[in-house]
């Protein structure tokens, strides 16, 4: 079981990886005014979202159910902090669909949003990144 939690980490991490960057390729995409630059965007999101970040959230789903039914199917009513992280992690997967609907929107041209919305935009993984690892390790409750 130690292999399948090592594989659940790495696509962790680089789905984490993906979830940061195709927020950031967003912010550079909103300011670029170069059918050149824009096209590029295009090509880079799409190949980041279908290629790193669906591919790597699929396996972090896999991994994450077999260790849940392999460890804590048992005892999962009684440890809060899984339900909480577990909150979290749905969480997170509707924020990586809405990543998909945005890049619907840059794909078609129809982005209304500034730079500066995707900046913001941006940091919220990384708060649910902090909360997500604090349960996991601390197991608070």
């Amino acid at each position: 079981m130690l292999w399948v939690k090592a594989f659940h980490i790495i696509a962790v991490v680089t789905w984490f990886a993906a979830l940061f960057y195709l927020p950031r390729l967003f912010v550079y995409h909103a300011m670029a005014d170069d059918k050149e630059g824009i096209e590029r965007f295009k090509i880079m999101e799409r190949k980041l979202y279908r290629g790193i970040m669906t591919p790597s959230a699929v396996v972090v789903l896999l991994l994450g159910s077999w260790m849940l039914w392999d460890y804590a199917w048992l005892t999962y009513k009684h440890m809060g902090w899984l339900h909480a992280k577990l909150t979290l992690v749905a969480i997170l997967y509707g924020y990586h669909w809405y990543c998909g609907r945005l890049l619907q929107d840059f794909a078609a041209d129809r982005n209304t949003r500034s730079h500066v919305f995707y900046r913001w935009f941006n940091e919220f993984p990384v708060l649910i990144l902090i909360a997500v690892v604090l349960l996991a390790v601390v197991k608070p409750f």
